[in-house]
């Protein structure tokens, strides 16, 4: 059956909750992660270490490191932008960290406040750095098919990113619909030219819900080879830097789906209901961001 497994990897925790206007306490993301670390995840991606001043919902991130009650089956990813984030990550002891650069010029200015090539400079001694602490590096691009600002992205546009990223010693890119706009035709288009490069298992699919269109790209990129896809509990999230963009693949809309297709992920509907009724509690998927 291992030709048949799908590896969902859960990102509530830090993309989901990132762009919540309301302020979600250290200890209720605490739980939130010690409920999602016993689904079945074997990737959880917990938080990021960026500026306050840029993203204050994850201003806790060290704490809420500290915090949790570890699965020992479960890896624990951040993400990183620069050094100091490397610095504070490690710290806090994860097990693998995250870079992120984009496929737009102008969100990567929004984003980071740098241009593509600038950022991925930057990532270069944050890689060096984590290869020498033997600290996985997982490297994510957004807006792969369409941009908030320079509407569609060419396929053409994102291979040399992913190229770079996984040279300098990424184990995986992340392909990031940011906006939501994918379809199962663009995504197509933009599979097709980059597994002519690169071998489908580098890749993994993170598709944001916002046309109702995530779960038909997942199974469009199954077509493709890819194995990996990011989601959140609940479908929550939505990019600060991508006005309109809605939540991300819901967790369980797609194991579900993939389940009726006969592929198996692991995970515990069961338990997955009990981060899913905590999120209830906490009146999210009320305030979130349209």
């Amino acid at each position: 059956m291992l030709n048949k497994f799908i590896k969902l990897v859960e990102v509530g925790p830090r993309d989901g909750l990132q762009n919540e206007k309301s302020t979600v306490s250290a200890a209720d993301k605490i739980i939130l992660i010690d409920l999602l670390s016993e689904t079945g995840f074997s990737l959880l991606e917990a938080t990021s270490f960026v500026s306050p001043k840029w993203v204050p919902q994850l201003a806790d991130a060290s704490d809420v490191m500290a915090g949790i009650t570890r699965a020992d089956n479960v890896r624990y990813i951040a993400l990183t932008p620069n050094m100091q984030g490397f610095e504070r990550a490690c710290a806090a002891g994860v097990d693998e960290i995250a870079v992120f650069a984009a496929a737009s010029e102008t969100f990567s200015q929004k984003n980071i406040n740098c241009s593509i090539e600038e950022s991925l400079n930057r990532f270069i001694p944050v890689i060096d750095a984590a290869k020498a602490e033997g600290i996985a590096v997982r490297g994510y691009i957004s807006t792969v098919v369409h941009c908030p600002y320079e509407s569609a992205i060419a396929p053409e546009a994102v291979l040399p990113i992913a190229e770079q990223l996984l040279e300098m010693g990424c184990y995986e890119i992340s392909l990031g619909d940011t906006t939501g706009q994918g379809t199962p035709q663009t995504v197509a288009a933009l599979l097709s030219h980059l597994t002519k490069a690169l071998p489908p298992a580098l890749l993994a699919g993170h598709f944001h819900d916002t046309n109702h269109q995530a779960v038909a790209n997942v199974m469009t990129s199954i077509d493709f080879g890819l194995r990996c896809f990011d989601s959140a509990v609940s479908g929550l999230g939505g990019c600060p830097y991508a006005p309109g963009a809605k939540g991300n693949l819901s967790t369980r809309a797609v194991a579900e789906a993939l389940h009726k297709e006969g592929w198996q992920t692991g995970l515990d509907m069961d338990k997955l209901a009990l981060a899913e009724a905590h999120i209830t509690s906490l009146n999210l998927l009320q305030t979130r961001s349209s």
